[in-house]
């Protein structure tokens, strides 16, 4: 929805939405595009999508068991049966860099996921990087870490400081990368508008948080209190296996090719911007 509301009023846009939700569907219709009520799951369903677009935004995510991305498959199997598209965006994760023990690296180091979330999206990334070398389709990945809003669902920390989940002290902490909605919309439309062929792109903000720190950040502009911070011994015993998965990874994401070759000028270069702004 938030590209929808930037992209150029000459543009056709067809929505690909599981739903026949009435809300969902008038909203859609509003912001200028047109619903296709289909499922990745089912590739019967999406059939009469083949040959539709000549620009493609695939922000679907993988099921949630697996080291595939069937999803994706589907998509693309769809979109070889006609004429393939001259652009194609791939909204990827950082998670396929695994821990990297908070290290600072731009998007030529190699994946080396560690979960089986993030191999299904190593998997999705390859299938889009072969078919854009078959079909001469400009590939663009968008490497994605937290995303946050203030209208987003589970996408802005207060919700987690509500519910007073802890962090780590700062010697076990992680150093996270962060994303504002808004910022992402305006990379996401730009790739599809000047996305260099096979590329993968960092969309990332400017800062270098610790986890701990930004959630800290978050309470003292929000007013609340800060989270409680435990031992990475404690979390083992508190905190579910998803949890600790996001706490066992640590990075420092480059964007300099979010600037540079996308042109995109951050709306809200750190957290403390997009924090305040909402």
């Amino acid at each position: 929805m938030r590209v929808l509301g930037l992209v150029p009023k000459s543009w056709q846009v067809t929505a690909l939405i599981r739903s026949a939700d009435q809300d969902r569907l008038t909203g859609l219709s509003a912001a200028g595009a047109t619903p296709f009520i289909g499922d990745l799951d089912a590739p019967d369903s999406i059939r009469r999508l083949a040959g539709w677009a000549d620009r493609v935004l695939h922000l679907a995510p993988p099921p949630t068991y697996g080291e595939q991305d069937p999803r994706t498959r589907h998509l693309l199997q769809v979109l070889s049966r006609a004429t393939a598209p001259c652009r194609l965006v791939y909204m990827s994760t950082s998670g396929v860099y695994g821990d990297c023990q908070g290290e600072r690296f731009d998007e030529t180091r190699a994946t080396a996921a560690s979960t089986d979330r993030a191999r299904r999206r190593v998997d999705a990334e390859q299938q889009v990087r072969r078919f854009g070398r078959l079909f001469g389709t400009q590939v663009t990945l968008l490497r994605v870490p937290g995303i946050y809003a203030v209208n987003r669902l589970g996408g802005h920390p207060r919700e987690r400081l509500a519910r007073e989940t802890p962090v780590l002290v700062r010697e076990d902490d992680v150093f996270t990368n962060h994303i504002q909605a808004d910022d992402l919309a305006r990379a996401c439309l730009l790739a599809l508008m000047r996305g260099r062929p096979q590329r993968i792109l960092h969309v990332c903000d400017d800062s270098e948080l610790l986890m701990g720190d930004y959630f800290d950040l978050a309470a003292d502009l929000c007013g609340m209190r800060r989270p409680p911070r435990i031992s990475r011994e404690q979390a083992q015993v508190l905190m579910s296996s998803l949890q600790l998965s996001f706490m066992s990874e640590s990075r420092r994401l480059i964007n300099h090719r979010l600037k540079k070759e996308l042109g995109l000028r951050l709306r809200y270069p750190h957290p403390v911007d997009g924090l305040m702004a909402g």
